[in-house]
């Protein structure tokens, strides 16, 4: 058989590789922290799996709409009206299972060969993948470790020429745990404004884990450009809903039908049970968010000290996510050795650098969507093999 050829330039996400080995070592009775998988490690919240479980006795079995329910999406709007004030009509939002969606139907609709896409390395492995999948270039815009992982505006805007399609921006980021603050975002968009034909993909997945009193500084609170914007943002990390596959997006007016359609050619719709629960995630009680968020600044505390008390190992804190992404170069180790150490002879799964691209080889990253304890023993086990 004859395989396309641009599908051998797919990358994968490491992350689901690593959770395969530690379980195989689970499997043969080694007993693995698993600091690698970024998931909160939180039950679904009570009421939500309740409203799931009754969308289903009351026949909530058939298809919905492929950009989702008109009740979901006008929650959404609500939802993003109380968040950010911005008026946002139920007809651009798009409901999807998951965030990956989105992040691939923005690329293949703005992908291909002569096209360039500017996307944040280190950064989600799904970004570079799916860009050198379409046939466009992918083009780095570097994050710096000085910076804390926050991004020069001026550096990025330099990027941008006559070929470039698409800017994606992450904040909170995955794998740093990198903020970037309102001001710097504030000069990119004033920037911005030379580049009408850029479309900007703001991957907002983690716009409720940000820590020390900050607020979030989404793209919402820039109408301007709204003809050019796309917001992704979800359920899986903010209610522990990861395998629930819910996501959602907003797209300008113009663009809602192109996505639509790809959504109809792929997966035609999203559970409508789910979806129902889904409503209810954003309308219901939201005390238990105060809850995750104290003790996921307990846990940075934690692994940030702990780490920077390891031998070679530098820790910058971050400001959002549930990641920290250390500088190991000075153990003597690659980020890619250092991780096959720590899983083979600590029993501790993290991800290796390199997984969120190729400059990062003196970093490793870590999830503390686990719990204080396991840290704290993880942390122990890893200064035993320094």
């Amino acid at each position: 058989m004859k395989i396309a050829d641009n599908y051998f330039r797919l990358g994968t996400e490491n992350a689901f590789v690593i959770l395969a080995k530690a379980k195989k070592l689970e499997s043969e009775g080694k007993e693995i922290i698993n600091l690698g998988i970024g998931q909160p490690d939180f039950p679904t919240p009570k009421h939500i799996v309740e409203s799931a479980k009754k969308a289903l006795d009351e026949g909530y079995h058939g298809y919905t709409p492929a950009n989702g329910t008109l009740e979901l999406r006008e929650g959404v709007s609500r939802h993003i009206k109380k968040m950010y004030g911005a008026e946002v009509h139920s007809d651009r939002v798009f409901i999807a299972p998951g965030g990956k969606p989105s992040i691939f139907f923005a690329i293949m609709m703005f992908g291909q060969p002569g096209a360039e896409i500017i996307y944040p390395e280190p950064g989600f492995p799904i970004y570079e993948s799916v860009i050198n999948y379409s046939g466009a270039k992918a083009v780095p815009m570097y994050l710096s470790e000085k910076k804390n992982f926050s991004f020069n505006a001026d550096e990025v805007l330099d990027l941008i020429n006559e070929k470039t399609r698409l800017l994606i921006i992450n904040n909170p980021q995955n794998p740093t745990g990198g903020l970037i603050e309102k001001s710097e975002i504030n000069k990119l968009v004033n920037g911005l404004k030379k580049f009408p034909q850029v479309v900007i993909f703001s991957d907002e997945i983690y716009s409720r884990q940000i820590y020390d009193g900050k607020s979030m500084p989404s793209f919402f609170y820039y109408p301007e450009l709204y003809n050019r914007l796309i917001v992704m943002d979800g359920w899986s990390k903010t209610y522990a809903m990861t395998g629930w596959r819910l996501g959602w997006s907003v797209w300008p007016k113009d663009l809602i039908e192109n996505v639509t359609k790809m959504a109809i050619n792929s997966y035609s719709c999203v559970s409508s049970a789910n979806q129902v629960a889904a409503l209810t995630a954003l309308e219901g009680p939201h005390e238990f968010l105060d809850d995750m968020m104290k003790k996921f600044n307990k846990r940075r505390n934690l692994i940030v000290d702990g780490l920077n008390s390891l031998p070679g190992i530098k820790c910058n804190k971050p400001g959002g996510a549930f990641y920290v992404f250390p500088n190991i170069s000075e153990t003597g180790m690659t980020g890619d050795v250092f991780s096959e150490k720590c899983l083979f002879d600590a029993g501790v799964a993290i991800v290796p650098g390199t997984s969120f691209g190729q400059s990062c080889s003196n970093f490793a990253r870590f999830s503390f969507a686990n719990s204080y304890e396991n840290i704290e023993k993880a942390l122990e086990k890893i200064k035993k093999i320094l």
